[in-house]
């Protein structure tokens, strides 16, 4: 069944590039009313202008989500101005390409307040109201959350840990008879500014690189669906369900490919 995107109020966060503005794009573009944030004025005011040539009553915010304690003032703003949610898409995330023995405690934890205790600050503001409309949830992870990959310690662990609780937060809400799609999104490379951001390690693509373009219909197609998990491009499912028959052997294999990629 195709999902009726008309009077669907959308709110994505992390739209000011990259996969957050495309998804808002499509959005608007079949029929909802979309909910943009990011820290970019500049570029949020450009998108919505696109925006609104689709879905005039679409909206933007400026936002730092590092500031989580602000992020209930910023929820109740999106409440009020569209009278509630029908859907959230936690897009909003930031990379940390640095060694287990580089990186810093100050880095990981700035790393977690954007791309894991912000999302769950917000998911938990909006709750009763996606409750409220049976609504839904698409949560950004990453295949680096299943895979390992080296000098991605610090975002791999808040890519596993948004998706875990998502994996916990589908089954009490199963339990408890409540009608919330709880979805999570695995990219694997996508062309962004994120591998190109200062403060990282230089990164070289082991795969090609997907357009942002790529990602809209397997993230747009969760919706309306009891599908959890989607790995983009999909092959990545099956090297994850590699890796966990023998979890031991799939490390030294990643070890011996980071050791060759290294002295290239």
């Amino acid at each position: 069944m195709t999902y009726d995107f008309s009077d669907k109020r959308i709110l994505v966060t992390g739209a000011t590039s990259g996969i957050g503005a495309e998804l808002a794009r499509a959005c608007a573009a079949r029929g909802a009313t979309v909910g943009v944030c990011g820290r970019r004025s500049e570029r949020l005011d450009a998108l919505l202008v696109e925006l609104h040539a689709t879905s005039p009553g679409s909206r933007a915010w400026t936002i730092d989500l590092s500031e989580i304690e602000g992020i209930n003032n910023f929820a109740q703003s999106v409440l009020t101005e569209f009278g509630g949610i029908d859907v959230l898409i936690n897009n909003a995330g930031i990379p940390k390409r640095r060694t287990a023995m580089s990186v810093t405690y100050d880095e990981v934890e700035y790393v977690n307040r954007i791309n894991y205790l912000s999302p769950i600050a917000l998911t938990i503001a909006l709750l009763p109201s996606l409750i409220e409309s049976s609504g839904e949830i698409i949560n950004i992870s990453s295949v680096a959350a299943r895979l390992s990959p080296p000098a991605e310690s610090a975002y791999a662990a808040t890519k596993a840990a948004i998706t875990a609780y998502s994996e916990s937060m589908l089954v009490d809400l199963a339990v408890a008879d409540i009608n919330v799609g709880v979805h999570i999104v695995n990219p694997g490379v996508v062309d962004t500014e994120l591998f190109t951001l200062p403060g990282n390690d230089d990164f070289t693509s082991p795969v090609e690189m997907l357009a942002v373009s790529e990602m809209v219909e397997p993230v747009l197609s969760l919706l309306g669906t009891d599908q959890f998990e989607v790995y983009v491009p999909a092959w990545f499912g099956d090297v994850v369900g590699h890796k966990f028959p023998d979890t031991t052997a799939y490390l030294k294999g990643n070890i011996a490919y980071a050791k060759a990629q290294a002295s290239t």
